[in-house]
This record gives structure tokens, C-alpha cells and sequence, in this order.
């Protein structure tokens, strides 16, 4: 009877089966994989536990096995255990601890996007691009990303030895002083008594305030006598997401700032910029290279793509993929890629970056001495005075500041702020 019953229950299966959609039978497939390889992991987990040369804990095994799982993905997607989530939003809110570098994984090593302003890691002379192959003598390869950083941070107070590569040099050692970090993210002054320089060194909570603030300010202190502004986003890692568009909105008064796609088509999503421009149509040029990703990345391309500024500097970072947190209760959260992100004009700058419109290398510039026997007309003889009321002090304003000089990118920043408002007039 039994034997009757199990024949008509394969017989009704079947039946089933047969009839039922073919994208079905392919989910049925896919599911009975999915459990044949959970069991895999489940058996590879237990043969650890029990013949692993030292004796280890479910809850390392079951993290790492989650992180690489995730790692494997891309760059970008990670686990976080609960101290790395709330270091990572300590990080948003422009307060954290550490060295101060923002850091992702390349070919097993850590390789730095850029040093953070005014950070141990930037007054040791970190640069973009710079390789850390050693922490503390120690190796960082077969390290994920979340390892590598937990090394790098500690107490306040304490050292940390790290060994560099750079392009085009000799290997770097050097050991820095670990401190707390406190994020300034926007800076602004006015340069040359007629240029708004703002410098934006993350993109955490509330910049576009600050920013805002700024252009209020320098209008108020010049009047008619602002001639534009520099933004400045070199070595820029990026940051929240909805603070680039803020900052990107300020200077459109229309059309797309960024769209984000998924794998999903129809959760394609299209960010307008609204009514108004803070800086009522003055000149603007944004300073850029290879350390600027992210969110600099989007606030760039946008002001680009409406022909809203002009780009200089060097070729950024290429970091076009957008990551969701998502929080796992008391295990921390996972960091996963979700979508690719695109200028106005349809570019995904993944792994290409944004190009400047105009190519400037770091470089020195100097004022040169003249010992040569110069004499002008002021310096002759009765030569006549001049009777206008020009103040004499003026000549002295007008020179660069010799830390604008040593800056060769700032420096052609402003010059092609004022020809482009000479222009314009």
C-alpha cells in the first residue's frame, strides 16, 4: 500500500513537473544546487573545526567564509563586523581614529586612493597610489581589506610602521603616529583679493551647507569684485553619496546630476538638479587627479557634462560603482555593490575616470632672480609721479603668495578663472 502511495506521489511530481514552465524547472534546478553546495560548506566547515592544525571558533570561520564571499565580488563589497560599522560611520560624520588614508585592495596588496588633508598619513608624505606592502613587518598579503585596515588602526598615541612602493622610487619605510582624526571637510579663503578657493578634502554630512556658506560670504566681501571659484577635490576618496549631488545642485540650476543602474532595469534611478545657481553663472574650475574618486568623481562629471566648469588636473581615481550598507542587527553589516553610477551625458567612468578638459601635472614653479641691470622709469630722474589715487599697495595683493606658487595646479586654476571672467565681460 505504502509502495502504491510513493509511485502516485512520483507519478503526481512528475506530472507536474513536466507541465510546469521551463524557467521553473531551471529555478528548481538552481535551488537543489544552491542546498548540494550549502552542504559543501557546511562539511568543509566541520572538517576545519575538527582537523585544523589549532583550534578555531564557528564565528571566525563563518565571518571570513561571509567576507570572502563577498571580496571575491569586487573591491569594494565587504563584510563589516560591528567595530568595522562603526568606524565606518564614524568616518561619515568626519570623526574617527587611525592614520587618516582612504585604502582599497589591488593584486593583494593595500593600495592607497589618497591621504586625507592635514592627517598623520598626509604630513608623512603618503601619496595616492603608493603601495603599503608591510604593516608593522608584516606582510599584508592574504589580508582582506578589513584586516588590513584593523592593522593600520590603534590607539591614540601609538606608531605604526608601514613599507611603501611608489612608482619611480626606491622602496619608502616610515613610521607614523597614530592619532585621532578630526575631518575639516570643506575649507574656503579667498585668493588673489578676487577668487573663492573651496577645498573639499570627503564628502561627509553637510558640506553643501559649508560650501554654500563660502559663496555667501566671499559675494558679501567682495561684491561685484568675485571673479569665480576653484573647487579643489584632488585626493578626495569620496563619501555619501547624497552630499555630491548636494554640492552638484548648487551650481545647476538644471538637467540630470547622476543616475544610478542596477542589474534590475527597472530600478534605473535619474537625480535633477532644481532651480538655481548659487553662483549666478560666475566662471568655475574644478581642480581633480588620480586621488579623486567617488563622490568627487560625480560632482565633476556633472559640472563637466553641463559645461557648468571647467576640469583640470589629472585623470581621477575611476571609482563608478555605487555600495549600499545594509545592517546585519548585532554582526555588524555587509557592504555590497548595488549599482554602477553615470554622468549626465550616459559615461560609467568605472575604471576609466573622469578626464580633465585641461591636462596639468604637478609640477614646481619658481620667481626667478634678476641680476641683471633693470631700471624703469620710476627710478630715472626727475621722472614724472604718478597722479592717479592707485594704491600703492596693490601691486603687492596682486602677487601670489608663495605657497600658491609651490602649487603649479592651483595657480593655473586661478589664472583660468580670471581669463575666463575677463572673457566673459
Amino acid at each position: 500500500m505504502r509502495k502504491n502511495k510513493l509511485l502516485l506521489l512520483s507519478l503526481f511530481i512528475g506530472l507536474m513537473l513536466g507541465s510546469a514552465p521551463a524557467k521553473a524547472v531551471e529555478q528548481a534546478n538552481d535551488n537543489a544546487e544552491a542546498y548540494r553546495l550549502l552542504n559543501l560548506f557546511a562539511d568543509t566547515l566541520e572538517q576545519t573545526k575538527k582537523s585544523y592544525v589549532e583550534e578555531v571558533t564557528d564565528k571566525k570561520l563563518i565571518e571570513a567564509a561571509i567576507n570572502g564571499m563577498l571580496t571575491s565580488l569586487d573591491p569594494h563589497s565587504s563584510y563589516l563586523d560591528a567595530e568595522s560599522f562603526n568606524y565606518m560611520s564614524e568616518q561619515t560624520k568626519g570623526k574617527f581614529g587611525g592614520l587618516g588614508i582612504e585604502v582599497t585592495m589591488d593584486n593583494g596588496l593595500v593600495k592607497v586612493v589618497s591621504p586625507i588633508d592635514d592627517t598623520p598619513a598626509a604630513k608623512a608624505g603618503i601619496k595616492a597610489g603608493d603601495y603599503i606592502t608591510n604593516i608593522d613587518g608584516e606582510t599584508v598579503i592574504g589580508l582582506n581589506l578589513n584586516e588590513a585596515v584593523s592593522k593600520l588602526r590603534g590607539k591614540v598615541g601609538t606608531k605604526v610602521k608601514l613599507s611603501i612602493r611608489r612608482a619611480n622610487s626606491k622602496p619608502i619605510e616610515m613610521t607614523i603616529k597614530r592619532q585621532e582624526i578630526k575631518i575639516q571637510s570643506v575649507k574656503s579663503e579667498i585668493k588673489e583679493d578676487s577668487v573663492d578657493y573651496i577645498r573639499i578634502s570627503s564628502f561627509t554630512e553637510d558640506i553643501d551647507k559649508a560650501i554654500s556658506d563660502s559663496i555667501i560670504q566671499a559675494k558679501k566681501k567682495l561684491k561685484n569684485k568675485l571673479l569665480g571659484i576653484v573647487i579643489d577635490v584632488r585626493n578626495n576618496p569620496g563619501g555619501l553619496l547624497d552630499q555630491a549631488i548636494a554640492v552638484s545642485d548648487l551650481f545647476l540650476d538644471k538637467g540630470e546630476i547622476v543616475s544610478t543602474r542596477s542589474r534590475n532595469e527597472n530600478d534605473t534611478s535619474k537625480v535633477m538638479a532644481s532651480e538655481g545657481d548659487i553662483a549666478k553663472g560666475l566662471p568655475i574650475v574644478v581642480i581633480i587627479n588620480e586621488g579623486s574618486a567617488s563622490a568627487s568623481e560625480i560632482l565633476a562629471g556633472a559640472l563637466q557634462d553641463h559645461h557648468r566648469a571647467i576640469i583640470l588636473g589629472e585623470k581621477s581615481f575611476g571609482k563608478g560603482s555605487v555600495q549600499t550598507v545594509i545592517p546585519l542587527g548585532d554582526y555588524g553589516a555587509m557592504r555590497l555593490t548595488t549599482a554602477r553610477y553615470y554622468t549626465p551625458s550616459g559615461r560609467s567612468i568605472q575604471a576609466k575616470g573622469i578626464e580633465p578638459d585641461i591636462e596639468v601635472k604637478p609640477a614646481k614653479v619658481e620667481e626667478l632672480e634678476s641680476y641683471a641691470l633693470n631700471i624703469s622709469e620710476a627710478e630715472l630722474n626727475n621722472a614724472l609721479k604718478n597722479d592717479s589715487d592707485t594704491d600703492s599697495k596693490q601691486t603687492e595683493k596682486s602677487k601670489k603668495s608663495k605657497e600658491d606658487l609651490a602649487d603649479y595646479q592651483l595657480t593655473r586654476a586661478l589664472d583660468l578663472v580670471k581669463a575666463l571672467a575677463l572673457y566673459s565681460k
